[in-house]
């Protein structure tokens, strides 16, 4: 299949529904080496992205992320707006001109999000951010692709490399964020940061799968 504008809205609804059951799970995880507000702001920020493009349906692909990156960026405190702002509105640039995106698009919208969350908050693998759920989904998803399969194939590699990559993050000492003041302590604690970026994959590998 292509991902095209309604595929985009529809991803977006399931997150907000994902994102609000998993709330008290990412609060959790966010209160042992965070703010406690991680699950929090990401239920608030994708329930106001749902009720604005419930109100005003965006004109095509690119605006869909446009509007999600801008939502987000205004409605989700602390790292997360930013950076999953940023996410977003990256993933809008590299849909400019397309109505729908093949596999290769696919990869290619995850490549520039990626990009721009690793140039907006400045961390490396192994920090224990987000960027170790993203980094080994998008490195999942391209040597999938380059393998010649299709869409569905590509991007449950990209699922399974990001919860691998949550899961890497237990033993990390963060060395980005609020979590890295706590020095060692924060080791034996999975980052939310990249369970709620595993969420976001495991999320786009089911609603762009029918």
């Amino acid at each position: 299949m292509a991902v095209d504008q309604q595929a985009a809205l529809r991803w977006l609804e399931a997150l907000a529904h994902v994102y609000a059951a998993n709330r008290e799970h990412l609060t959790d995880l966010d209160l042992a080496i965070g703010d406690a507000d991680h699950g929090i702001n990401m239920d608030r920020g994708f329930a106001a992205v749902q009720a604005e493009l419930a109100a005003h349906h965006p004109p095509d692909l690119r605006s869909v992320f446009q509007t999600a990156g801008m939502i987000l960026i205004r409605t989700v405190g602390g790292a997360a707006g930013p950076l999953y702002g940023t996410f977003f509105l990256r993933a809008a640039a590299a849909c400019d001109g397309k109505s729908e995106l093949d596999a290769a698009g696919v990869v290619a919208l995850f490549q520039a999000g990626t990009d721009g969350v690793q140039q907006r908050g400045k961390a490396a693998p192994g920090d224990k951010t987000m960027l170790d759920a993203l980094l080994p989904a998008l490195a999942a998803m391209r040597a999938t692709l380059e393998n010649g399969n299709g869409m569905a194939v590509v991007l449950d590699a990209g699922a399974a490399a990001a919860k691998a990559g949550m899961i890497a993050t237990i033993p990390l000492q963060a060395r980005k964020g609020r979590a890295s003041y706590l020095g060692a302590r924060s080791i034996g604690h999975q980052d939310p940061g990249a369970t709620s970026s595993c969420l976001l994959l495991e999320t786009a590998a089911k609603a762009w799968r029918v």
